[in-house]
């Protein structure tokens, strides 16, 4: 199942962004009560109130949740 699916249950757009040197996902959940997310080897793991969402990953990945807002970095 694509992200983009993934996510259309909770209503969530989700934006990638191609650059020389990676790529960027970005996907604003707007208020939650908890969110968070980890990186476990090529899985990013976000969990948005109570509901658990796994992501494939290649590369060196680094992800965030702040205010909402899940950003995943992943270096080329």
């Amino acid at each position: 199942m694509s992200i983009r699916q993934q996510f259309a249950a909770r209503d969530v757009e989700v934006r990638r962004y191609e650059y020389d040197d990676g790529e960027m996902l970005a996907a604003d959940f707007g208020h939650t009560e908890s969110a968070s997310v980890d990186v476990v080897d090529d899985t990013a793991i976000v969990v948005v109130d109570g509901e658990q969402f796994d992501i494939d990953v290649e590369g060196d990945a680094q992800a965030f949740m702040k205010n909402g807002v899940l950003t995943i970095e992943v270096s080329a």
